[in-house]
């Protein structure tokens, strides 16, 4: 990849995502609702998700009309460059319907299948972390790093939870088995944002079974650029079956952790 196609791609993701979150920040009515819901009842749409997707949406389409699109609202386009964008316009949904600060826009744009350009903007924390394919990870001006990698015992793990009833009452036994084992677990409600707080040291690992690509495709090449390994299970990368994130060595503990404890079944 060129390095004027890496600066474009990125320019366009990091224009892209200031736009939808300063509608999304500054456009959230103060009664919003449900529009919508996916795999169950909880598993919510508004319609800012909506506005913000096709805010990005129509953005690439002017900026890069030739690209696929990959968005959790139904945006689907194949494209003929060889890039492709994998848009989340709201991760975490629910955060936001209830106006709790942990939501973020993310954009990524995919290379012939590989992540190169990642983009997580996280309006309610003022900050947007960033990424290119071996140019380390970024917000602001500040070069992002991995805490050193603790013990399990000492680690503090991020993690999340689905929103089908069978696949929380799993997620809840591996949590059950694997807390004694950590120094805490966090739950913040936004797989992106995680996957960027590994990058910045304030969460040591993070895994969830259960994500889309638009859930983790930004953030989990910032988590890499700043040092993390990430995979699914053991030999496999991340997927919808499982995303584990850590530095190294801790990242091995971990992952063979929740392969004993089953983590991607259910």
């Amino acid at each position: 990849m060129s390095d004027t196609l890496k600066a474009e791609l990125l320019a366009v993701a990091l224009e892209a995502a200031d736009r939808a979150g300063a509608l999304l920040r500054d456009g959230r009515p103060a009664d919003l609702g449900v529009a919508a819901t996916k795999t169950s009842s909880i598993d919510v749409v508004t319609e800012m998700d909506i506005a913000a997707e096709k805010l990005i949406t129509g953005f690439l389409a002017e900026r890069r009309p030739e690209d696929g699109l990959l968005g959790e609202e139904g945006a689907s386009s194949e494209g003929t460059s060889g890039v492709r964008w994998v848009i989340d316009p709201i991760d975490g949904t629910v955060n936001y319907l209830y106006g709790l600060p942990s939501w973020a826009v993310s954009i990524a744009a995919e290379l012939d299948g590989e992540a190169v350009v990642g983009v997580v903007a996280a309006p309610m924390r003022g900050e947007t972390y960033r990424a290119v394919l071996g140019e380390g990870a970024y917000e602001g001006e500040r070069r992002l790093a991995v805490r050193p990698a603790p013990g399990l015992d000492q680690a503090l793990i991020g993690t999340g939870f689905g929103y089908l009833t069978a696949r929380r009452a799993a997620q809840a036994e591996v949590l059950r088995s694997l807390l004694p084992q950590v120094r805490d677990i966090r739950r913040g409600g936004s797989a992106a944002i995680d996957l960027c707080d590994v990058a910045c040291g304030r969460l040591d690992g993070y895994y969830e079974r259960g994500l889309n690509p638009w859930d983790y495709a930004a953030g989990a090449l910032i988590a890499r650029e700043a040092g993390a390994l990430t995979g699914g299970r053991p030999g496999e990368p991340v997927s919808p079956e499982l995303t584990v994130a850590a530095p190294p060595v801790l990242f091995e503990t971990l992952q063979g952790r929740l392969e004993e404890l089953g983590a991607w079944q259910g």
